[in-house]
């Protein structure tokens, strides 16, 4: 993809940082010299490597050399520690880390700044089936879960971005998103790849200098995930916030309608809400001229190949079935078997509703549905009214034990401004939820704990019942 777009437009710039511009010849002509580079290291086809992968050119570069060449890029968060990249290096018995400094796991070290800059005779050796990918992904103890994903899922994904979105060569894609997660080489970097388009790279998310990268790079769509839109809301408005070239927002799950509309006006642009996970970027997306707000799209299919994408519902949970499915999780055929069926489908883990029109809403998380006072209820449903109270920047809500039966259930506020109110935030649940949906314990916390792939990591939040929290029940009981 990368070189069909040289052949096509060799001088106009496809990569744009606050380190500079590259065209799409000079990225190709970089990607090639740092494929070359790292086949005198003795890295071939199929060989697994470490990377800490830093949202920056050279790293995209070579993240793009590693899978032209039939390599396996296993690329890490670089906020990693020692003990994780570790456990990694063992479960994937690399050929070598790519890193800024070297690190204590027994295999070689190249440095990122010594693979870059130079240009060598363009070569591809990976075939559609090869794996390109280890993707860590949402693990609880032990081990983690890594998603195997082949070159087909990421071009079939690069492809279908522009036409999900209506992106044309004319656009430039602005990530500020892991390279280390699927949504940014994925849709970000092919995307742009498969329709001509510039990409803007930012090495992270900060909501105080987003509005001015966009402006300062020319972008017109970008990709949110998790707080990051609601984040930008909590911004100080400012008469300006809409006087940027955005135009598009691709996000998921769904924000209230309300809110939708608000971030909408506000910044002058249009959210196209989707679903996908690493196991499958094939998944659901807004239809082209459809506003179903609140809801997950319909299924999504290829520009060219036509109807390639099938989902139905087992009990609820949504199986997809599509050739951009994972072939499972490295080494883990038992983890394997229970995601994928004999017959090919992937079971999300998700619930979902489907209307007449084939039109899919979000439920659940089928592992997080709660069960309280005999009814079943789904921590999203109460996640989404906390969250749209101002002294609420970010919750996370699950069940601890009861001393009856079942579950009781539990809201992590992380706060917008300074300590909340709990007794209010109560009130304000109780007005919006059925009584058993409401929390009845509370506790703030600075941040949520993450999964590698940025979905809150809940089986990490704890389940004790510390000093500082409130219990609405018992409000005038402080714990010791």
């Amino acid at each position: 993809m990368l070189w069909a777009a040289a052949d096509r437009d060799p001088g106009g710039v496809w990569l744009r940082s606050d380190a500079g511009t590259l065209t799409f010849a000079a990225a190709a002509g970089q990607v090639a010299g740092t494929a070359a580079a790292l086949r005198a290291a003795g890295i071939g086809h199929g060989d697994r490597v470490l990377v800490t992968g830093r949202s920056t050119p050279p790293y995209l570069l070579c993240w793009l050399a590693l899978t032209s060449m039939g390599a396996v890029a296993v690329y890490v968060n670089p906020a990693s520690s020692a003990a994780e990249l570790a456990g990694l290096a063992a479960q994937t018995r690399p050929r070598a880390l790519i890193a800024d400094e070297p690190g204590e796991l027994g295999v070689p070290w190249l440095d990122i700044r010594e693979l870059t800059g130079t240009s060598a005779e363009l070569r591809v050796e990976a075939r559609p089936d090869d794996l390109a990918t280890l993707i860590p992904t949402s693990g609880t103890t032990g081990r983690s879960k890594l998603v195997m994903q082949t070159h087909r899922a990421y071009a079939l994904a690069g492809e279908g971005f522009p036409f999900w979105m209506g992106l044309t060569g004319e656009d430039r894609l602005m990530t500020s998103l892991p390279l280390f997660h699927i949504n940014a080489p994925a849709y970000s970097v092919l995307g742009s790849l498969a329709c001509g388009a510039g990409l803007i790279l930012l090495e992270r998310f900060s909501a105080s200098g987003f509005l001015d990268a966009a402006r300062r790079h020319g972008a017109t769509e970008f990709n949110a995930i998790g707080a990051m839109l609601e984040i930008l809301m909590r911004r100080p408005e400012l008469p300006d916030d809409a006087d940027t070239p955005l135009r598009l927002c691709y996000t998921g799950p769904a924000p209230a309608r309300e809110r939708q509309l608000e971030i909408e006006e506000r910044f002058g642009l249009r959210i196209v809400v989707g679903y996908a996970l690493s196991e499958s970027p094939y998944g659901l997306i807004w239809p082209h001229g459809s506003r179903p707000y609140g809801t997950l799209g319909t299924v999504r299919q290829h520009p060219t190949l036509g109807t390639i994408n099938h989902a139905r519902l087992d009990d609820g949970e949504l199986l997809l079935r599509n050739p951009a499915i994972t072939p499972g999780y490295w080494e883990m055929p038992e983890e394997t078997a229970k995601a994928i069926t004999d017959d090919g489908w992937l079971r999300t883990g998700d619930l979902v509703t489907v209307d007449g029109n084939g039109v899919y809403t979000f439920v659940s998380r089928l592992k997080e549905v709660l069960r309280r006072r005999g009814e079943n209820l789904s921590p999203l449903e109460v996640e989404e009214v906390l969250e749209a109270h101002p002294d609420v920047l970010e919750c996370a809500v699950i069940g601890v034990p009861s001393n009856l039966s079942e579950e009781e259930v539990k809201a992590f506020i992380v706060p917008a401004n300074g300590q909340p109110d709990f007794t209010e935030l109560h009130a304000w649940a109780a007005a919006h939820l059925a009584p058993f949906k409401v929390p009845r314990f509370w506790q703030t916390v600075p941040s949520l704990p993450r999964t590698p792939t940025a979905r809150v990591a809940k089986h990490l939040l704890p389940r004790d019942h510390p000093p500082g929290e409130y219990d609405a029940e018992n409000p005038a009981v402080e714990r010791d």
